[in-house]
């Protein structure tokens, strides 16, 4: 034990205490159920929940406490106490069920109460097999039930939003759903209305007793506003699958556009699920999973999320060969016990009738065919060959690769391809941000951690973490709200993500976001932080704009605070580490050191490629000149490429895909080999903190993951890179460990200068109007004229959008947030556009019809969603700090 620790215990006031006639001893301030749990004694419970504030709702866990008087003498207390809301004191003496009558008496009782109204439907129930209420009511309730009242019924299912239902009859209102909905998520989602028993009597209307709901007045039948009597409403209100009325939401006045999802409600939440599984009973449901499956009847299987760096624990729950269900695993180091909707709902992309089944070979005639995989192999090596014999091939990976299968590519790519010419990186790249991952990033291990984001000053750079991160959102506000840890944001305008971190943001336009930072001094709040104890989050993002991340660095280094890079997708990290880059092997060994490379020639048994490769962005373009004669491209969208990608893929002489649904690139490739989505494989990834997070294969497949395709397909092509199975994958990547030698320098560059007409940056507390620049391309196709005004592109992906691995989830699609455009209102204005109206978004492709919202940011800047239904800017030709075209689109 270190001196820090000797003290911090010393620091800490203990209490000494009996339960249930044993000593415990522990910290002042410890809950009586917390200090139970520590001697294994077993308080029943529904409404507790470790990483919920108490409440003491349910009183199932009510206990006998005695306690020391003035006089020394211990005395009991005149009535049981609920455990979960007293905090132990010196000399207590608690007795619980286990030996108390009172005690025992009292829980039996709370469980006949809480069985009055509830429905005995446990065969027909999701929650049947683990269910807290079906269990007690087994091991602490009474024999027979004493009610023969007809029980309370209410219309069902409540549509809480097109992915969460809600059937009242079983709420036993232990506040579990809204806790975590204003302690976790802070998105007002469901809440607790009314109070007490209610009335029979539907004519007092003020009287239906509390109930769980999403404030849709008329389904809850609090009010009748609309004239009808409640019954009337209720009929009217509750459909088929519950679709509820005009919901009112928690909306003081009109809904703006952005506020609502694409199912027509108040947006609700991007972590809603949760409320799911920490439900003690059945009344929160899963509209995909409601009444597929009982618990008893599936297979679980530990699981890592594919969706985001998070690198979030899951649960996947299997039957007869199919994923029924995604639950939040348990992990306080990284996630605690939450996920985001899209770790839990989104799993259905690899089982649509598009899964590749059979490799595919283009024929004489031009069309792809199936065929054997003996066929395929030999078709794509021997077009590999040939183009090693000329121009060269382009390996693009992607980041959805685990980290074995990112080191199959990179292996595949030097020992196979003799190239260097990889990477990992579906986005706009720059030499700068090549720099950046090569000296701070690539073979750092583990750093900055989550623990490190809950004390001290966060700032966040190019990177919203709601959005693109939920686990360190959920993180970032949980410091916040506690008060250990407080966050700044550098972006174009404050988001709701921004508004529930409690976070001060600091105003950039797109491009801007370097001489923002550099602008950052001593005196200055976030600066002031960040020296004193603090991190700087850099999101991908950054690489768009110039000199932000070299900016970064020099803020790190002048105010002493750790620096940390997330990327947005899950392979990302991993893909880095394995040397998936052009100019870096695994390691992050840096190709052009000569003693980096002969690590890996040694590893390998084979020559390593002296010249860094290229980009990606580099090959394409590559490509696009015919520089290059083949692509190997795995997991990759069209849309995800920078500039003209399909061109690009046209153009190259030879194309082999390794995927797992058809797709665009499949549309252009000659060979497509099918591959295994990450549930029916073993593997790891590498989440943001370069922390290994291994997962088993949950389902048996006759596909097979990339290494394993890579491996066949090189020994067709005369090479054996031995990755047969995982555990020879992760015996060669332990060859690699962390290079310690020389890294390459961290980026230096100065911030972009000024441009004439480019808004400027605000400070944090207003916005200055700047001249709008000027329109830059050619008009939208079909577009006539100039457009009415210009503005500089902000962009970024939310959570929930039209990405692959979204698929076949029409009900998560349903909560996805409703593309908008933002701006200030004298850009609005500027485009002959209201707010609550509409804009027409042009680009050098294609244009975008959005509705307005206006937003304090600066002028002359708009942000519209990346990837989103009815918005994709990859249609309208344009990259964040591009100039857009402006028009209010009139209604007819």
């Amino acid at each position: 034990m270190t001196i820090e620790e000797k003290r911090v215990e010393e620091a800490v006031q203990l209490v000494d205490l009996t339960i249930d006639g044993q000593k415990v001893t522990v910290p002042a301030g410890t809950l009586i159920i917390r200090a139970a749990e520590r001697i294994g004694v077993r308080i029943p419970r529904f409404c507790d929940h470790p990483l919920l504030k108490p409440v003491a709702a349910c009183r199932q866990c009510l206990v006998e406490v005695a306690r020391p008087g003035r006089d020394g003498v211990v005395a009991k207390g005149p009535k049981p106490v609920p455990s979960c809301a007293e905090a132990v004191s010196p000399g207590m003496e608690v007795y619980t069920q286990n030996t108390s009558e009172v005690a025992r008496k009292a829980q039996r009782g709370m469980i006949e109460f809480l069985l009055v109204n509830h429905p005995l439907d446990c065969p027909v129930c999701d929650k049947g097999g683990e269910c807290p209420l079906q269990n007690q009511a087994l091991s602490d309730g009474r024999e027979s039930s004493r009610f023969v009242d007809v029980k309370r019924t209410y219309p069902k299912p409540v549509e809480v939003s097109s992915q969460i239902l809600l059937d009242r009859d079983r709420c036993i209102l232990c506040q579990r759903c809204t806790r975590f909905q204003s302690q976790i998520a802070g998105d007002p989602f469901i809440a607790l209305q009314g109070r007490g028993g209610g009335s029979p009597r539907f004519e007092v209307r003020s009287l239906n007793g509390s109930q769980i709901g999403n404030f849709d007045a008329r389904v809850l039948n609090f009010s009748d506003s609309d004239g009808g009597s409640p019954e009337a409403a209720a009929s009217r209100c509750v459909g088929s699958r519950g679709a509820p009325g005009m919901a009112e939401g928690f909306a003081t006045g009109p809904l703006e556009p952005g506020e609502t999802d694409e199912s027509g409600r108040p947006f609700s939440s991007y972590f809603s699920g949760n409320v799911i599984q920490i439900c003690p009973v059945g009344a929160l449901t899963s509209a995909a999973y409601r009444f597929r499956s009982r618990p008893f009847d599936l297979v679980s299987v530990p699981g890592v999320t594919e969706h985001d760096a998070s690198g979030s624990a899951i649960r996947v729950d299997y039957r007869r060969g199919e994923v029924l269900r995604r639950l939040a695993g348990e992990d306080p180091d990284v996630n605690e016990e939450w996920i985001t909707d899209k770790d839990r709902f989104a799993f259905r992309w690899a089982s649509g009738a598009d899964r590749l089944t059979h490799p595919l070979v283009r024929d004489e005639s031009g069309e792809l065919v199936p065929t054997s995989w003996a066929d395929a192999l030999d078709v794509a090596a021997r077009g590999l060959a040939r183009a090693c014999q000329g121009r060269g091939v382009g390996v693009l990976t992607g980041g959805r690769l685990t980290m074995e299968d990112a080191y199959a590519y990179s292996k595949f790519a030097r020992v196979v391809l003799g190239t260097n010419d990889i990477d990992f990186r579906t986005r706009p790249q720059s030499a700068e941000e090549d720099a950046f991952l090569a000296s701070t990033v690539a073979g750092a291990g583990l750093g900055v951690t989550y623990a490190d984001l809950t004390a001290g000053h966060v700032l966040a750079v190019a990177f919203e973490a709601e959005e693109e991160c939920g686990s360190v959102f959920l993180r970032l506000r949980k410091a916040a709200l506690a008060g250990t840890a407080a966050v700044s944001v550098v972006a174009p305008f404050a988001t709701r993500g921004t508004a529930k971190m409690q976070a001060r943001l600091i105003p950039a336009a797109p491009g801007r976001e370097a001489a923002v930072l550099d602008g950052l001094a001593p005196g200055d709040p976030t600066f002031d932080a960040l020296a004193e104890k603090g991190v700087v989050l850099v999101g991908e993002r950054a690489s768009e704009a110039p000199g932000a991340l070299s900016a970064a660095v020099r803020l790190a280094a002048r105010t002493g605070a750790r620096l940390a890079w997330i990327p947005r997708r899950a392979g990302d990290r991993g893909a880095l580490d394995m040397g998936a880059m052009g100019a870096l092997l695994p390691g992050g060994r840096p190709v052009a050191d000569p003693a980096a490379r002969a690590d890996a020639e040694a590893a390998w048994g084979a020559r390593v490629p002296e010249t860094p490769g290229r980009s990606g962005q580099a090959i394409l373009a590559a490509a696009a000149a015919g520089e290059l004669s083949a692509l190997l491209i795995g997991g990759v969208e069209l849309d995800d490429l920078p500039g003209d990608a399909r061109a690009a893929v046209e153009a190259a002489g030879f194309v082999v895909q390794l995927e797992v649904r058809a797709s665009e690139v499949g549309e252009l490739a000659d060979v497509v080999l099918p591959v295994a989505p990450p549930v029916e494989k073993g593997g790891s990834f590498v989440n943001w903190e370069g922390r290994i997070r291994p997962f088993g294969q949950a389902l048996t497949s006759a596909q097979l993951p990339d290494r394993i395709v890579l491996d066949d397909l090189a020994r067709e092509m005369g090479t054996d890179l031995g990755l047969g199975t995982l555990a020879d994958a992760v015996a060669q990547i332990l060859e690699f460990p962390a290079w310690s030698g020389a890294r390459p320098a961290a980026p230096d560059l100065p911030a972009a200068p000024d441009k004439p007409g480019e808004p400027e940056p605000a400070s944090a507390g207003s916005v200055e109007a700047r001249p709008a620049p000027a329109f830059a391309g050619s008009a939208a196709p079909g577009r006539l004229g100039a457009p009415k005004a210009t503005a500089v592109l902000a962009t970024w992906n939310l959570m929930l959008g039209q990405g692959a691995l979204l698929a076949n989830e029409p009900h998560l699609a349903g909560t996805a947030r409703r593309a908008a455009a933002v701006m200030s209102e004298a850009t609005a204005r500027a485009a002959g556009a209201e707010p609550g109206g509409s804009v027409s978004v042009h680009g050098p492709a294609g244009s975008a019809v959005l509705p307005v919202v206006c937003a304090p940011m600066p002028d002359g800047v708009v942000w519209i969603p990346q990837n989103s239904p009815g918005c994709r800017i990859a249609a309208l030709g344009v990259r964040s700090g591009a100039t857009v075209g402006l028009d209010a689109e009139v209604t007819k």
